[in-house]
């Protein structure tokens, strides 16, 4: 096949590699900032999207809904311009595809599919975010998370991965969770269960918080709370779930760690991105 990778962080790269390694035909574009490069960058976008049969975007798709996420390009990539120059033959893949980049891309009749919309890609790639979550909260604490009291807020997909591989080494593990069915299940895994309403009645006891809900749920009232060497690991994807400006004016160590799959496990996650991408192809009759 005929692919197109345009923007992204690292894992973009070694999907790239891999993707060209299993014989596909692979341009690229949006990369300036590479080092020891051995894949085709085309100079121009519309070069790069051309005659291809899929074209990949970046993880997340977009910061703004206008222009795409090029971490490792010096110049800007609107968005619309991409799918100006492609044809409703071709298919756009990306991660995190809002409703407004949805929008334009229905305008020029471009279909798009995102990953983390997909489960098997979502439920992987909990695997890396939980891994790289406990890195930054080792790399931060002056103790060891075996004995720690550990804070889970959330217990969706990383949730669950998390706090599984916290128990695993030895940390006394809450998990927060609105509904009670969740609640029933964290305590048959173990974990110490504490509906949202309990946090405040606990949150002074841990030694580092995980946060995993994109909504304000670390607010001044918690924060007030907390010890001062108490670390708080937000994994949410932007708004976050923290008070950034009130944990930095009480002096708690907060840690915003986005997109940590590309940064501590790029390989994996990009395994994880092409498995999903063969299914989808797989799916469409490809």
């Amino acid at each position: 096949m005929r692919i197109s990778v345009l923007g992204g962080d690292e894992r973009s790269i070694k999907l790239a590699k891999l993707l060209r390694k299993d014989g596909h035909n692979i341009k690229l574009f949006g990369f300036d900032r590479l080092e020891n490069n051995t894949l085709e960058i085309s100079e121009k976008l519309d070069l790069a999207i051309k005659e291809s049969n899929i074209v990949i975007g970046p993880l997340p798709c977009s910061n703004d809904n206008t222009l795409l996420n090029t971490p490792l390009y010096s110049e800007k990539i609107i968005i619309e311009e991409i799918f100006k120059n492609m044809t409703s033959n071709q298919l756009f893949i990306a991660g995190k595809i809002s409703n407004e980049i949805s929008s334009i891309a229905s305008f020029y009749n471009i279909n798009t599919i995102d990953l983390l919309r997909r489960e098997e890609m979502a439920v992987l790639n909990a695997i890396p975010t939980a891994e790289g979550a406990i890195q930054v909260a080792m790399e931060e604490l002056d103790i060891t998370i075996h004995g720690a009291n550990t804070m889970v807020l959330g217990f969706g997909r990383i949730g669950k991965v998390l706090a599984n591989m916290l128990q695993g080494i030895g940390a006394n593990v809450y998990v927060e969770a609105r509904n009670y069915t969740d609640l029933a299940w964290i305590s048959s895994y173990g974990y110490i269960p504490l509906h949202l309403n309990e946090v405040g009645a606990y949150i002074h006891e841990m030694d580092v918080i995980f946060n995993t809900i994109p909504s304000m749920v670390l607010n001044e009232a918690k924060l007030l709370k907390l010890r001062k060497e108490s670390l708080i690991v937000d994994l949410a994807s932007i708004p976050g779930g923290v008070d950034f400006e009130k944990s930095k004016e009480l002096g708690i160590k907060t840690v915003w760690a986005l997109g940590l799959p590309g940064k501590v496990a790029p390989m994996t996650a990009a395994k994880i991105m092409k498995d999903t991408i063969y299914n989808i192809i797989e799916e469409l009759g490809g």
